[in-house]
């Protein structure tokens, strides 16, 4: 049966993620078509958004493609293991999405998790960012609403952990969460912390 790729039409950090990894892992890759959100595939059906390409690959016989591990749990698709860099086949779960964070990161946490170091991690993974000014008095912001953000921040990497994997997603290895929170307690206002 001939191979159907099916990949993303539209621009997306899960096409940045996959094809971030294929460059790491294939020079051919890399040098034809590399990384980026947006890409020009040498073959292949485009679907919109991971709903479109998962509806692609179910009803396309020999289709393969990618979309984010929420959508293959919520739609029962059959997915493959992935050989990681240390040589061990992987499959992708919430557990070795989450160990594939469990290695050395730098303290700005600009990290790409792909073809991870990580023994046990799924060498296909990428964090969620959330980029916030690091003094946050700028336009009208008062010192209150400065400090319900650093709250938030807080409680999204400590106790709101608890919620990611009833929503199918994957929680912040230790390693990441001790990052983060050196990363929220650098957060100022008029250059004084906001958390101690």
């Amino acid at each position: 049966m001939n191979i159907t790729v099916v990949h993303r039409s539209d621009g997306s950090g899960t096409t940045f993620i996959f094809s971030d990894y294929l460059s790491k892992v294939s020079r051919e890759w890399k040098e034809r078509v590399g990384a980026g959100t947006s890409l020009n595939w040498p073959s292949g059906l485009g679907g919109k958004g991971n709903p479109g390409v998962a509806g692609l690959v179910q009803q396309t016989p020999g289709s393969i493609g990618y979309v984010e591990l929420i959508y293959a749990l919520q739609n029962k698709m059959p997915y493959g293991m992935v050989k990681n860099k240390k040589g061990n086949f992987v499959t992708a779960t919430l557990a070795s999405t989450s160990k594939a964070a469990d290695t050395n990161l730098p303290d700005d946490m600009k990290v790409s998790l792909t073809d991870t170091d990580a023994p046990e991690g799924y060498p296909i993974s990428g964090f969620t960012w959330i980029l916030v000014y690091k003094d946050q008095n700028y336009g009208d912001r008062t010192e209150e609403k400065a400090k319900e953000v650093v709250k938030l921040l807080w409680w999204m990497t400590h106790e709101g952990q608890k919620y990611t994997e009833p929503l199918e997603y994957a929680p912040l290895s230790k390693r990441a969460v001790e990052k983060a929170e050196k990363l929220i307690r650098s957060i100022s206002y008029k250059e004084k912390p906001l958390m101690k």
